[in-house]
């Protein structure tokens, strides 16, 4: 019995496509076999299973559970649930692995798989290896396999858990937040269910929105880093004179707000606030950004005594650097914000709302007087263009040579961050589609269109038009 994957599904950061397209049951249960295989040679036995809302997700959930199973591996369901709470089985129960099936932010036909083992991030080679070991049909409980877990034996057994109420419980432990008037947009994603638990045990004044999880998403695609999924959720907070909103996209481990005037705060933003709280706790400690966040971020960081790091874009990455690192706190610029300290490194969006509330309650002002308080910059938000996949790198790989022989400012912590006397600007190829993407930010709205001119002219010099 072999498998092959359609090469497009297998990401840097997860493995996810079209379901009927690029992605079937068929994949569900070789991801299963695999991942039971490599748990198994990391010496496990006992892997977390959740989903998320999407329409396709409970039949992806029931291969995937019968490819664990299959190759001996204990499954312990958990349900229909937001991914952070698939990490939080993970991290606390007598498990050595997870897998959430969602889709993300994706379109709604699309889904995948999101994996955990042993607490770390199961991503880039690991997936590959992955998806090597199933066109050879390399799994454990296969007769005949060649790996060192691949002698058949007995089937593994299936066992379900609620933890929705233990979920919400951590999400609140040592919270004792004042109360704010709160609106909070779950956009029929996976964490309707949570919010509405998580709600009623919080003080204060919660309008809640789109709670009811469904994977036609009939009222905005849940992805709150796009302003326009925002307009409900600016509406309501403005014309209900809220304290301030949040957003989450469709499994809840990406947030967005939104402050008292309807302003998008965008998680660079968020980030700065967050860090206030957690570096008087922590003086000196690591801040993680990505690498297209403000410089504004960094400088913030730096002021408030911490050590502000840039990192590559990901939340795979951004969780490995969290955990090499040691650093209590990290975000990205896709709405991922990551907690160390007692709160296992992940990217959980419940929970950055909760640290919200507590970083305002300390600062003792109201949301959007912080971001008054906050350096403000002109800058772009991500522009991506297609570029083929075999180009992009080499792209990259071009303009860098140029700026390098010309002796410009460069970062390569992710693609070229090039720093001017105007701002900076940033090109990198996607990890996750045939694309480039460029960000950049300056003083004035003249000195962000000399940027981009130098960007133009940069791609123009490798045969590619960003405009096309």
């Amino acid at each position: 019995m072999t498998h092959r994957f359609a090469p497009e599904t297998l990401r840097e950061y997860d493995i996810r496509g079209t379901v009927g397209v690029t992605l079937s049951t068929a994949d569900a249960d070789a991801v299963g076999r695999g991942f039971a295989t490599a748990v198994r040679e990391a010496g496990g036995h006992r892997v977390a299973v959740g989903y998320d809302g999407r329409l396709t997700s409970p039949a992806l959930e029931a291969a995937l559970v019968t490819g664990l199973v299959a190759s001996g591996v204990d499954v312990v369901r958990i349900g229909l649930g937001p991914t952070p709470m698939l990490y939080f089985a993970e991290a606390t129960l007598e498990v050595d692995g997870g897998v959430q099936i969602t889709g993300s932010h994706n379109p709604a036909e699309d889904n995948g798989f999101k994996l955990v083992l042993q607490h770390r991030s199961f991503f880039g080679a690991a997936i590959q290896r992955l998806a090597a070991r199933a066109a050879v049909g390399d799994w454990a409980g296969s007769a005949g396999s060649a790996g060192s877990a691949g002698s058949a034996g007995s089937a593994g057994s299936v066992t379900d858990i609620d933890l929705r109420d233990a979920y919400v419980a951590r999400l609140l432990a040592g919270h004792d937040g004042g109360a704010y008037r709160i609106a909070w947009d779950c956009g029929n994603g996976a964490s309707g269910a949570i919010v509405e638990r998580l709600t009623t045990l919080l003080p204060g004044e919660h309008h809640l929105l789109f709670t009811e999880i469904d994977g036609h998403f009939p009222h905005h695609h849940p992805d709150p880093t796009v302003e326009a999924n925002l307009a409900d959720l600016k509406r309501v907070v403005v014309d209900r004179n809220l304290h301030f909103g949040v957003a989450f996209d469709g499994d809840g481990d990406r947030i967005g707000v939104v402050d008292a005037r309807g302003r998008v705060v965008w998680a660079d933003q968020l980030l700065a606030l967050l860090a206030e709280p957690v570096l008087a706790r922590r003086p000196g400690a690591t801040i993680i950004g990505d690498v297209k966040a403000s410089q504004a971020l960094f400088d913030r960081i730096a002021t408030l005594g911490g050590d502000p790091v840039m990192w590559k874009s990901g939340h795979s990455l951004m969780k490995e650097k969290l955990h090499e690192s040691g650093a209590p706190l990290g975000g990205e610029m896709s709405g991922h914000i990551f907690f160390g300290e007692d709160f296992h490194g992940v990217d959980d969006a419940h929970y950055a709302a909760i640290q919200l509330i507590a970083a305002l309650d300390r600062a003792g002002q109201p949301l959007d007087a912080l971001v008054d308080a906050l350096p403000h910059y002109v800058n772009t938000p991500e522009l991506r263009f297609a570029v083929a996949e075999d180009r992009k790198v080499a792209v990259v790989e071009d303009v860098l040579a140029r700026l390098t022989a010309a002796g410009a400012a460069i970062d390569t912590t992710d693609g070229a961050r090039v720093t001017t006397s105007d701002g900076w600007w940033l090109l990198r190829a996607s990890n996750t589609q045939a694309a480039l993407t460029v960000r950049a930010e300056a003083r004035s709205q003249p000195a962000l269109d000399r940027l981009l001119a130098e960007v133009d002219a940069q791609l123009a010099a490798s045969g590619v038009n960003r405009a096309a």
